[in-house]
């Protein structure tokens, strides 16, 4: 099977498509709040769902590590205690310090910290692998999207906007996930663990501690709340800041044409100042949560040393006991930050999360028939018929309003007419990038519903205005008409289209790379390979939208008659503005308004002097 169909998907040029002109019109996605916080977590852990024992043994290695770092401080306090003891007993005469208790409980805080870190370090190197994984999957998922939604999705939405999605906010969720999850399940054992030890030195003291907590959260809570529209905010205004560059950087010659740069530097300010407004915002806010847990934490540290030095110096609590315990004290704080900032965190997630899975969630191309039938059966003697065809890029506005034409096979079908008349429509309905809105369309006699797609799409061969190549040598480029082709096959294609004396000429020949931007050859030159390509895939129909529109007199000459050749014996739609390269064409049709106005032969339409008599002739009129 041919892979026609690749070659097909181009930029639809020539005003037919949204504009995306200096900054204005650009279709964005429109900033929304979140509007379900807990159903975008839910379904981001669903991805995580498929790591659950994973995810379960990195848990219970964080609880390890935290339970290590919390023996600690009590620990470390019999030694404070062994200390004080012998130097009372130093001054009293009655005994000294003894250092090696002091060493043996010395050796048992570094087993101690040292296991807390072995368990801290493969809790990390586990997670990582699984977040890695994850987002793996969501740019797999996205990947797989794209391929799936219909070419309307793409006409009203920049590309910037869509790489956003795929780059920031996946490596938003990738970044956050990687923190927050671990550091969840850290922070909750450590605040339980700490009660516990500081309970078991003195329920009093601990009380007082407990007292921060729900003061902190609190605060925290209110902070969450003002700050979750400034973080929403600031990750659509990073996808326009995306989507904007990305469609300059593309037209940068246009914009340079045209004198654009103020406008677009405009339209760039203002999407960068609203980044900078809600990124700041978002940040001011969420930047506040530490410093205010850590006051509040303060509050009680102070608190909890006063009554901590009237209990030891009353007797009932050691000098270790109350070093452990402002320890204890100091590290509860801590705990109650991360959840802070975690939930800080997490905010920024649910955003970028919500951002993915509304992409993931966009309406796809209408489902493939169960029952498809196989393009194998379709012959080079199929017709194409166009019954009653009714069409409309939006329901407001119809384009197509009662198409009705018979193709037969072999036959050159040429179709002129002003710009917006529905030349461009008709091929990408036959294509099926988008649906009829009534009628049908049939090959074979089959309606292209029944039809799957990319099986349909392998009958033609598509040559547009605009030129689509991709970074990559210029024999991998007409290679993509057919995958398998030999390197004399991309070499006879070549010589056909006219294309294989320049090629040469050029450095490297077939080998020589085309960059990104594709601006290391003409645009004629483009067009040449395109055509090669074309020429390879072999196809049983061919559309050329004004496939030599951009080369010279003379090698426009030289295409046609390779065309010529290539259509004998296929079915061939042309859409042409140059009408002196259809004279030959077996049916020329029309079009005006979405209708076909007149059709025949060119000596035909010469002789009503109508319609394409008058476009005609205006274009061999002497200018005086």
């Amino acid at each position: 099977m041919s892979n026609s169909n690749k070659n097909t998907i181009q930029n639809r040029g020539g005003g037919r498509g949204p504009g995306q002109m200096f900054g204005r019109n650009i279709p964005m996605a429109p900033g929304q709040k979140a509007k379900d916080f807990k159903g975008s977590m839910s379904k981001l852990m669903s991805y995580l769902g498929a790591h659950k024992k994973t995810i379960i043994f990195v848990f219970i290695l964080a609880i390890i590590s935290t339970v290590f770092t919390i023996l600690g401080p009590k620990i470390l306090g019999k030694a404070t205690d062994e200390i004080f003891s012998g130097v009372m007993k130093q001054i009293s005469g009655s005994g000294k310090i003894n250092f090696g208790k002091i060493s043996v409980i010395g050796l048992w805080l570094i087993g101690l910290y040292l296991l807390s870190s072995l368990f801290a370090y493969l809790q990390g190197y586990v997670m990582s692998g699984v977040t890695m994984k994850v987002t793996f999957k969501l740019r797999s998922d996205i990947n797989d999207k794209i391929h799936k939604l219909p070419l309307s999705y793409f006409d009203q939405t920049s590309h910037g906007e869509i790489l956003s999605r795929i780059t920031n906010d996946v490596d938003t969720i990738n970044q956050t996930l990687n923190q927050s999850l671990t550091q969840i399940i850290t922070s909750i054992t450590s605040i339980i663990g700490i009660t516990i030890m500081m309970i078991s030195i003195s329920w009093q003291l601990t009380l007082v501690a407990l007292c921060i907590l729900p003061l902190s959260m609190v605060f925290v809570m209110m902070i969450v709340k003002k700050s979750q529209k400034h973080f929403i905010n600031q990750q659509r205004y990073l996808g326009k800041v995306n989507g904007h560059v990305e469609e300059m950087l593309g037209n940068h010659v246009l914009v340079k044409a045209f004198s654009g740069e103020d406008e677009s530097t405009r339209a760039f300010s203002e999407y960068n100042d609203e980044l900078y407004k809600s990124a700041w915002r978002a940040n001011f806010l969420s930047g506040l949560m530490i410093p205010i847990t850590t006051f509040i934490g303060n509050i009680g540290y102070v608190a909890i040393c006063i009554l901590g030095g009237y209990f030891t110096a009353n007797g009932s609590m050691t000098v270790g006991g109350i070093q452990a315990f402002i320890q204890y004290v100091r590290s509860f704080t801590q705990p109650i930050s991360q959840i802070a900032n975690i939930s800080n965190i997490l905010q920024q997630t649910a955003a970028a999360a919500e951002r993915v899975f509304e992409f993931l969630e966009e309406k796809e191309e209408v489902p493939e028939v169960t029952n498809a039938r196989s393009i194998n059966h379709i012959e080079m003697t199929s017709d194409v018929c166009f019954n009653h065809v009714a069409f409309g890029y939006t329901p407001e506005k119809m384009i197509i309003h009662d198409f009705n034409l018979v193709v037969k096979p072999g036959q050159k079908i040429a179709i002129v007419g002003p710009t917006g008349a529905g030349k461009s429509t008709i091929v990408n309905l036959i294509m099926r990038f988008y649906d009829v809105n009534s009628g049908e369309i049939t090959i074979g006699g089959q309606n292209i519903k029944n039809f799957k797609r990319d099986e349909l799409r392998s009958l033609f061969g598509m040559v547009l205005q605009d030129t689509w190549l991709f970074n990559g040598t210029i024999a991998d480029n007409i290679r993509f008409g057919r995958l398998n082709a030999t390197d004399e096959e991309v070499r006879n294609a070549s010589i056909s289209a006219q294309s294989d004396h320049f090629i040469r000429a050029l450095p490297d020949g077939y080998n020589m790379i085309l960059n990104e931007e594709v601006n290391n050859i003409s645009q004629g030159q483009k067009q040449l390979i395109t055509i090669a390509r074309a020429i390879l895939a072999d196809p049983q129909i061919l559309i050329l939208d004004e496939a030599t529109s951009s080369v010279d007199t003379r090698t426009e000459a030289l295409i046609q008659k390779a065309m010529d050749n290539l259509m004998v014996g296929r079915t061939s739609f042309v859409i042409a503005h140059r009408l002196s390269t259809i004279r030959n064409a077996d049916l020329i049709l029309c079009m005006k308004d979405g209708d076909i106005i007149e059709q025949g032969s060119h000596e035909e339409l010469m002789e009503k002097e109508g319609f394409y008599a008058n476009l005609y002739n205006s274009q061999f009129e002497i200018i005086k």
